[in-house]
């Protein structure tokens, strides 16, 4: 019934998607764990990282699981990201001001962005509107990805800054960039 579709103009000449943006820039800054949660709009990233030995990779029960494992990781020296859908991140802020936050991990978030552009389910929507007021209530650094020309750069720097002031940043993913979850009927 449900297909996520890749826009047509998300995939450049050279063939790169965003999915393979992720994946190559996860590895070129040593970010080997990535648990998730999973989501139809992240299925591909998905199916590539479990194919490459180079991460360790396995879903999760709940988001906020899955920021306790790249925490405890953090703390024994291994990098981490957690993948994740909108309505997953309502459930992180006790985690992040908690943990995340006060012990400096830099959690790196990728986050599908559901609840605009035609969203079909109100509850998705209501979730939407706060996750940016959330971020930005926490300090967070955040970015929403909408074009494929620039994000490569926006998730390696993002990428770099959690890093170096180990401090979590978001990179929400937007339907313009990953074609969203679309329904037939």
């Amino acid at each position: 019934m449900a297909a996520a579709a890749e826009p047509a103009s998300q995939e450049p000449s050279d063939g790169k998607a965003w999915y393979d943006v992720v994946l190559q820039t996860l590895k070129r800054n040593e970010i080997r764990l990535v648990p998730y949660v999973p989501d139809r709009v992240l299925t591909t990233l998905i199916k590539n990282i479990h194919a490459d030995p180079f991460f360790v990779t396995f879903p999760t029960a709940r988001e906020e699981e899955a920021v306790g494992i790249v925490s405890g990781a953090w703390m024994g020296g291994m990098r981490g990201a957690v993948l994740m859908q909108t309505s997953g991140f309502a459930t992180l802020a006790n985690v992040l001001a908690s943990l995340a936050i006060p012990y400096q991990i830099p959690l790196i978030m990728f986050v599908s962005e559901r609840g605009t552009l035609g969203e079909f389910n109100y509850g998705q929507s209501l979730v939407c509107r706060t996750m940016r007021p959330v971020l930005a209530s926490l300090a967070v650094e955040h970015h929403t990805a909408t074009r494929l020309d620039e994000f490569e750069f926006i998730v390696d720097r993002s990428i770099k800054q959690a890093i170096t002031t180990q401090a979590p940043v978001a990179l929400i993913l937007s339907p313009l960039l990953t074609g969203g979850k679309v329904f037939e009927k």
